[in-house]
């Protein structure tokens, strides 16, 4: 029973942090962009220029200026 219960909460607690660590599905619809405008990949806690605006901006994308990609 203990290991039952040890399990119940290792669940839970997981549950909470995936749900703090992923980006947020409406944020995605609200812009009418994929995950990965503003994210390096897809899961990744790391941010592109876009994602790193939005994060300071209020949640708004709302005057970004895409950067032309870089030349090789």
């Amino acid at each position: 029973m203990k290991t039952v219960r040890a399990l119940f909460v290792a669940a839970i607690a997981s549950a909470f942090f995936l749900s703090i660590a992923q980006a947020k599905p409406e944020y995605a619809k609200k812009e009418k962009k994929g995950c990965t405008f503003c994210h390096v990949k897809m899961g990744s806690k790391d941010l592109t220029d876009a994602g790193k605006y939005y994060k300071e901006h209020n949640h708004s994308l709302e005057g970004y200026k895409e950067k032309p990609p870089k030349k090789s």
